[in-house]
């Protein structure tokens, strides 16, 4: 097939971002005090977030800012950081509640596994890399490579810092996707190719383990990323699954390599309050490994979203919401605590 270059304004080097004034966003006192004022309104059902719309978390001027960064998200940079919000001010359920509601200015929330948590936890599960099982938010300590997540876009917010490391990483996959057509265009169209991801157990029951989706869509111009490359080597497990072409095998350790060299990334610290959101399609992210003091209570625990933008018009039929998947049938909130 013919493969071209696509959303080259969206495009962008380390050396384009490697001022981080360039992507974070401080809040300032006013738009402070407007979640403050949102969140006290809503204290009585901090401990039932699904109750909590848009409507019920009015943001007057902050709100206006938010669709400002949806449309960089979307159609220019595709992350951003928030800063500023007072961690000390706020228990863990203040914050949640901060953060779902400071989100519902950006999308809808979309289940995140097979307990359908709409809001989910990134910290240290016990789970070990090992495990068939085990996904990236559930694994401590060890560092995560650049993929994607199952959403339009995906947010983290930073409740608690480990001890020692744990950086967040950023890689511009448009760029990826445009030096593989421009270096490689067999390459690139191979991973155009519908390719097999592992489920991670978390297939509804008696159904196939594992599923396909292209690694890039040209949908109307646009492009859209899916890259896992640990579930696709992982989805090699089930009998059943279609094999990997050695020219696939090739497309992604050139993507694994490209990404990990540092010309298309940057890296961040996340600082207790801090939220992270990125636009999925366009952006790869991955940390560098890190260390727990549980004595201290150090322990890295991030809270995330995965959100359905208004911004997007239209996006391939394996990027829409399957409302009635098994994931989308239940609707949770993940309340764990990662210090216990």
């Amino acid at each position: 097939m013919d493969v071209r270059a696509l959303e080259t304004a969206c495009e962008w080097r380390a050396e384009d971002v490697a001022d981080p004034a360039a992507w974070t966003e401080i809040l300032t006192p006013a738009e402070i005090d407007e979640i403050d004022e949102a969140v006290t309104a809503n204290l009585d059902r901090a401990d039932d977030l699904l109750s909590v719309a848009r409507a019920d978390f009015p943001l007057p001027t902050l709100g206006r800012r938010l669709k400002a960064i949806e449309r960089e998200l979307m159609e220019g940079r595709g992350f951003v950081l928030i800063r500023g919000l007072p961690r000390e001010r706020y228990s863990n359920d203040e914050m949640c509640l901060a953060y779902w509601g400071l989100g519902a200015h950006l999308g809808r929330p979309w289940a995140q596994n097979h307990h359908g948590h709409l809001l989910g936890d990134v910290t240290n599960q016990g789970k070990q890399p090992g495990d068939p099982t085990a996904r990236g938010n559930e694994l401590g300590q060890i560092g995560l490579e650049f993929h994607c997540d199952g959403s339009d876009l995906v947010g983290l917010l930073c409740l608690q810092s480990g001890a020692a490391g744990g950086r967040s990483a950023v890689c511009n996959s448009v760029a990826l996707h445009n030096a593989l057509v421009r270096e490689r265009p067999d390459l690139a169209a191979e991973l155009y190719k519908p390719q097999p991801y592992d489920m991670r157990g978390e297939q509804a029951p008696g159904k196939r383990g594992w599923y396909e989706t292209p690694v890039f869509s040209d949908w109307n111009g646009r492009l859209f990323v899916r890259l896992i490359g640990a579930y696709i080597l992982a989805s090699q497990r089930h009998a059943d699954a279609p094999r990997l072409t050695a020219a696939a095998i090739e497309a992604l350790d050139w993507m694994r390599e490209t990404a990990n060299a540092g010309a298309y990334s940057v890296e961040m610290d996340f600082q207790p309050g801090d939220m992270q959101f990125i636009n999925n399609y366009h952006v790869l992210h991955g940390r560098t490994p890190y260390a727990d003091d549980r004595a201290s209570g150090r322990v890295r625990h991030l809270k995330r979203l995965w959100l359905e933008t208004e911004v997007l018009a239209d996006r391939p039929p394996w990027f829409r919401r399957t409302v009635s998947s098994h994931w989308e049938a239940k609707k949770a909130i993940s309340r764990l605590d990662a210090a216990e």
